[in-house]
């Protein structure tokens, strides 16, 4: 037996039930839980915003382990391996987007800790294709919030044309947020970050952030405008759709405005400035294993 925290439902609180050690099937790996990292998706699982949730499940997407027993099937990966796992669980496997390696993409996509059991546990049994080797050196415990927040940065960033010399607005500073800013510096950017208010600056700019704008004191559009003609891209790490349109105006022509944040407010974005600049805004979810194996050979090659 284990002692796992379970959703048993929206509007409740976590349980901590007695479960039974999972036993893995054909393609699948049994992970002994070294760490799990807290997501804000996590609440709101808890909070009932995703209709297509299973009820009772485990929650957590961001775990790190050992496997300690794989299904039937399964060379890789072996007994004794740490690995981590992120918010994708499974995918169709035969769909365009999956053979492509696009599997975040895949229509029938299924999601750990919302349908399928993750990392509140002990143990959690995963696919074997859908869990990523730790690079040696990272520490496994650091390491947990990569497989969604760091994912989620790191994948943002590249799927929003990130190049040396880019000047990138990452809009809030918190997990996604603070790892966008030491990615992107580390990638060959110049960042600036646009906050609530003054609280942030001091922690932004120990990230590398040349430049932060208070929302509550100035336009943040102005005033990432007035860096050196604006933003190339700005990454929406804020749980506010407003807060990211705020900042159009502010970025370069040719500039993108990438969301991996959001709120429950519609995208509402004038036409004629983006036409007129060739603008675009696009949106991400975590990503695919392949974009999961670069996040943490970068992560650890980065510090």
């Amino acid at each position: 037996m284990m002692r796992a925290a379970v959703a048993v439902g929206a509007g409740a609180p976590l349980a901590l039930q007695d479960l039974e050690v999972p036993e893995p099937g054909p393609g699948e790996v049994l992970v002994k839980v070294t760490a799990c990292g807290v997501c804000f998706t996590d609440l709101n699982l808890l909070r009932g915003h995703y209709p297509f949730a299973r009820f009772p499940v485990v929650p957590g997407h961001e775990i790190t382990g050992v496997v300690t027993a794989v299904g039937p099937g399964v060379i890789f990966p072996v007994v004794g391996a740490a690995v981590g796992g992120q918010f994708l669980y499974d995918s169709c496997g035969h769909c365009d987007y999956c053979v492509r390696g696009d599997q975040i993409l895949c229509p029938r996509k299924v999601i750990t800790g919302i349908v399928a059991d993750g990392g509140y546990a002990p143990y959690v049994v995963m696919k074997a294709g859908f869990v990523t080797p730790l690079p040696d050196g990272l520490d496994p415990v650091a390491a947990a919030p990569l497989m969604c927040a760091g994912l989620t940065a790191f994948n943002g960033l590249r799927q929003g044309g990130i190049r040396p010399g880019s000047r990138v607005a990452v809009v809030g500073a918190g997990g996604v947020g603070a790892l966008a800013v030491r990615y992107a510096v580390a990638m060959g950017a110049r960042v600036a970050v646009v906050g609530r208010s003054r609280r942030g600056e001091d922690a932004a700019k120990a990230l590398g952030a040349e430049l932060f704008v208070a929302a509550q004191e100035s336009d943040p559009a102005k005033a990432l405008k007035e860096w050196d003609g604006g933003a190339d891209l700005v990454l929406n790490a804020s749980p506010s759709t407003e807060a990211a349109t705020a900042t159009l105006g502010g970025l370069a022509p040719d500039g993108t405005l990438m969301l991996c944040g959001y709120g429950p407010e519609p995208l509402v974005l004038p036409a004629q400035p983006m036409i007129l600049n060739r603008l675009r805004v696009g949106a991400s979810p975590s990503g695919s294993p392949h974009d999961l194996r670069d996040t943490l050979a970068f992560s650890a090659s980065h510090d």
